[in-house]
Protein backbone atom coordinates (compact mmCIF):
# COMPACT_ATOMS: atom_id res chain seq x y z
CA UNK A 1 0.00 0.00 0.00
CA UNK A 2 1.47 3.43 -0.70
CA UNK A 3 1.94 5.89 2.34
CA UNK A 4 -1.23 7.57 1.21
CA UNK A 5 -3.48 5.44 0.90
CA UNK A 6 -5.59 4.28 4.24
CA UNK A 7 -5.77 0.86 5.29
CA UNK A 8 -9.41 -0.58 6.95
CA UNK A 9 -9.63 -3.37 8.56
CA UNK A 10 -12.72 -4.59 9.09
CA UNK A 11 -14.66 -7.71 10.94
CA UNK A 12 -18.24 -8.68 9.43
CA UNK A 13 -20.93 -10.73 11.56
CA UNK A 14 -23.89 -12.56 10.30
CA UNK A 15 -26.04 -9.10 10.41
CA UNK A 16 -24.15 -6.79 8.46
CA UNK A 17 -25.08 -5.40 5.39
CA UNK A 18 -23.59 -7.33 2.40
CA UNK A 19 -20.48 -5.41 0.76
CA UNK A 20 -19.94 -6.64 -2.41
CA UNK A 21 -20.18 -4.74 -5.52
CA UNK A 22 -20.37 -5.85 -9.22
CA UNK A 23 -18.80 -6.26 -11.04
CA UNK A 24 -15.98 -7.46 -8.91
CA UNK A 25 -13.25 -10.50 -9.88
CA UNK A 26 -13.18 -13.58 -6.96
CA UNK A 27 -9.49 -15.36 -6.61
CA UNK A 28 -10.14 -18.49 -4.94
CA UNK A 29 -6.98 -19.67 -2.97
CA UNK A 30 -4.36 -17.90 -5.29
CA UNK A 31 -0.47 -18.80 -5.23
CA UNK A 32 1.00 -15.53 -6.10
CA UNK A 33 0.93 -12.36 -4.69
CA UNK A 34 2.22 -11.07 -7.93
CA UNK A 35 -1.41 -12.66 -9.79
CA UNK A 36 -3.60 -10.16 -6.91
CA UNK A 37 -1.99 -7.25 -7.41
CA UNK A 38 -2.33 -7.83 -11.53
CA UNK A 39 -5.50 -8.58 -10.84
CA UNK A 40 -6.12 -5.14 -8.57
CA UNK A 41 -4.44 -3.32 -11.60
CA UNK A 42 -6.80 -5.26 -14.11
CA UNK A 43 -10.06 -3.82 -11.78
CA UNK A 44 -8.87 -0.20 -12.11
CA UNK A 45 -8.16 -0.33 -15.44
CA UNK A 46 -11.74 -1.49 -16.42
CA UNK A 47 -13.79 0.43 -13.87
CA UNK A 48 -14.14 -2.58 -11.33
CA UNK A 49 -14.14 -1.43 -7.57
CA UNK A 50 -13.38 -4.90 -5.84
CA UNK A 51 -10.99 -7.99 -5.78
CA UNK A 52 -11.92 -10.25 -3.26
CA UNK A 53 -9.66 -13.44 -2.28
CA UNK A 54 -9.75 -16.53 -0.64
CA UNK A 55 -7.16 -18.78 1.15
CA UNK A 56 -4.08 -17.38 3.15
CA UNK A 57 -1.39 -18.28 0.55
CA UNK A 58 -1.54 -14.52 -0.27
CA UNK A 59 -1.61 -12.14 2.72
CA UNK A 60 -1.38 -8.39 3.66
CA UNK A 61 0.95 -8.51 7.15
CA UNK A 62 1.32 -4.80 7.49
CA UNK A 63 3.11 -4.94 10.94
CA UNK A 64 5.67 -7.40 9.05
CA UNK A 65 5.51 -5.12 6.18
CA UNK A 66 4.56 -7.20 3.55
CA UNK A 67 2.84 -6.14 0.78
CA UNK A 68 1.34 -6.85 -2.45
CA UNK A 69 3.71 -5.95 -5.76
CA UNK A 70 4.62 -2.67 -6.94
CA UNK A 71 1.37 -3.29 -9.51
CA UNK A 72 -1.54 -2.48 -6.61
CA UNK A 73 0.61 0.23 -5.29
CA UNK A 74 0.77 2.09 -8.68
CA UNK A 75 -1.23 5.73 -8.19
CA UNK A 76 -4.52 5.31 -9.41
CA UNK A 77 -5.41 1.43 -7.75
CA UNK A 78 -6.51 2.84 -4.83
CA UNK A 79 -10.24 3.19 -6.02
CA UNK A 80 -10.11 -0.93 -6.11
CA UNK A 81 -10.93 -2.47 -2.64
CA UNK A 82 -9.26 -5.59 -1.73
CA UNK A 83 -10.68 -7.75 0.37
CA UNK A 84 -9.66 -10.67 1.22
CA UNK A 85 -12.68 -13.77 2.70
CA UNK A 86 -13.11 -17.01 2.18
CA UNK A 87 -17.18 -16.41 2.23
CA UNK A 88 -17.25 -13.95 -0.48
CA UNK A 89 -20.49 -15.01 -1.90
CA UNK A 90 -22.31 -13.82 1.41
CA UNK A 91 -21.24 -10.56 0.73
CA UNK A 92 -23.24 -9.96 -2.53
CA UNK A 93 -26.77 -9.79 -2.59
CA UNK A 94 -27.45 -9.55 -6.35
CA UNK A 95 -25.27 -10.96 -8.13
CA UNK A 96 -24.44 -13.32 -11.14
CA UNK A 97 -21.26 -15.63 -9.60
CA UNK A 98 -19.50 -16.78 -13.16
CA UNK A 99 -16.90 -19.30 -13.28
CA UNK A 100 -13.80 -18.89 -15.30
CA UNK A 101 -12.82 -22.52 -16.12
CA UNK A 102 -12.35 -25.33 -18.68
CA UNK A 103 -15.39 -28.03 -17.67
CA UNK A 104 -17.33 -29.93 -20.42
CA UNK A 105 -20.70 -27.78 -20.09
CA UNK A 106 -19.07 -24.55 -20.10
CA UNK A 107 -19.48 -21.54 -22.43
CA UNK A 108 -17.51 -20.20 -24.87
CA UNK A 109 -15.89 -16.69 -24.01
CA UNK A 110 -16.46 -16.06 -27.69
CA UNK A 111 -20.31 -16.48 -27.78
CA UNK A 112 -20.71 -15.88 -24.31
CA UNK A 113 -23.21 -12.82 -23.10
CA UNK A 114 -21.59 -11.06 -19.83
CA UNK A 115 -24.27 -10.17 -17.26
CA UNK A 116 -25.16 -6.70 -16.02
CA UNK A 117 -23.62 -8.01 -11.98
CA UNK A 118 -21.11 -10.26 -12.48
CA UNK A 119 -18.39 -12.07 -10.36
CA UNK A 120 -16.28 -13.59 -11.70
CA UNK A 121 -14.37 -16.02 -9.99
CA UNK A 122 -11.02 -17.73 -10.88
CA UNK A 123 -9.47 -20.47 -9.69
CA UNK A 124 -5.71 -20.99 -8.60
CA UNK A 125 -2.98 -21.24 -10.42
CA UNK A 126 -2.48 -24.90 -9.90
CA UNK A 127 -5.41 -26.09 -9.70
CA UNK A 128 -9.51 -26.10 -10.18
CA UNK A 129 -12.49 -23.92 -8.90
CA UNK A 130 -13.40 -26.55 -5.48
CA UNK A 131 -16.94 -27.69 -5.75
CA UNK A 132 -17.82 -25.69 -2.35
CA UNK A 133 -17.17 -22.18 -4.95
CA UNK A 134 -18.15 -23.77 -8.41
CA UNK A 135 -21.59 -24.72 -6.35
CA UNK A 136 -22.18 -20.94 -5.97
CA UNK A 137 -21.61 -19.90 -10.22
CA UNK A 138 -24.77 -19.85 -12.44
CA UNK A 139 -22.40 -19.76 -15.49
CA UNK A 140 -19.11 -21.25 -16.38
CA UNK A 141 -16.97 -19.85 -19.24
CA UNK A 142 -13.49 -21.35 -21.24
CA UNK A 143 -11.17 -19.04 -22.90
CA UNK A 144 -10.57 -20.16 -26.13
CA UNK A 145 -7.51 -20.79 -26.37
CA UNK A 146 -4.74 -24.01 -26.85
CA UNK A 147 -2.89 -23.78 -23.10
CA UNK A 148 -3.83 -22.66 -20.12
CA UNK A 149 -3.27 -18.99 -19.50
CA UNK A 150 -1.76 -17.48 -16.61
CA UNK A 151 -4.21 -16.21 -13.73
CA UNK A 152 -3.65 -12.72 -14.36
CA UNK A 153 -3.78 -13.32 -18.31
CA UNK A 154 -6.73 -14.61 -17.39
CA UNK A 155 -8.65 -12.05 -15.89
CA UNK A 156 -7.84 -9.39 -18.43
CA UNK A 157 -9.07 -11.59 -21.73
CA UNK A 158 -12.08 -11.67 -19.61
CA UNK A 159 -12.29 -7.88 -18.61
CA UNK A 160 -11.26 -6.29 -22.08
CA UNK A 161 -13.87 -9.22 -23.56
CA UNK A 162 -16.50 -7.87 -21.40
CA UNK A 163 -15.37 -4.01 -22.22
CA UNK A 164 -15.42 -5.08 -26.01
CA UNK A 165 -18.83 -6.35 -26.03
CA UNK A 166 -20.25 -3.24 -23.90
CA UNK A 167 -18.89 -1.32 -26.45
CA UNK A 168 -20.57 -3.00 -29.25
CA UNK A 169 -23.51 -2.91 -27.57
CA UNK A 170 -23.19 0.86 -27.19
CA UNK A 171 -23.35 0.54 -23.27
CA UNK A 172 -20.05 2.54 -22.86
CA UNK A 173 -20.45 6.33 -23.12
CA UNK A 174 -16.78 7.46 -23.87
CA UNK A 175 -13.93 5.23 -24.41
CA UNK A 176 -11.42 5.87 -22.25
CA UNK A 177 -7.67 5.74 -22.56
CA UNK A 178 -4.42 5.76 -20.89
CA UNK A 179 -3.32 8.61 -22.50
CA UNK A 180 -6.67 10.85 -21.68
CA UNK A 181 -7.31 9.37 -18.32
CA UNK A 182 -3.90 9.61 -16.69
CA UNK A 183 -2.83 12.62 -18.95
CA UNK A 184 -0.27 10.73 -20.44
CA UNK A 185 1.68 10.05 -23.98
CA UNK A 186 0.08 12.85 -25.66
CA UNK A 187 2.27 15.26 -26.94
CA UNK A 188 0.04 18.70 -26.14
CA UNK A 189 0.74 17.51 -22.49
CA UNK A 190 4.21 17.04 -23.33
CA UNK A 191 4.59 20.35 -24.39
CA UNK A 192 2.02 22.44 -22.24
CA UNK A 193 -0.21 23.08 -24.83
CA UNK A 194 -4.08 23.53 -24.68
Amino acid sequence: MSKDQPIETAIWGKNAPAHGETPAIALINPKCADNVAKAIRLASCFGLKQVWWTGHRVELDLAGKRRLPREERMKGYKDVSMIQCDYFFDEFEDATPVAIEVREESENLFEFEHPKNPIYVFGPEDGSIPKVHSGHCHRFVEIPVRHCLNLATAVAVVLWDREYKRYLNDEIGEIITPGEFEDRGMIESLLGAD
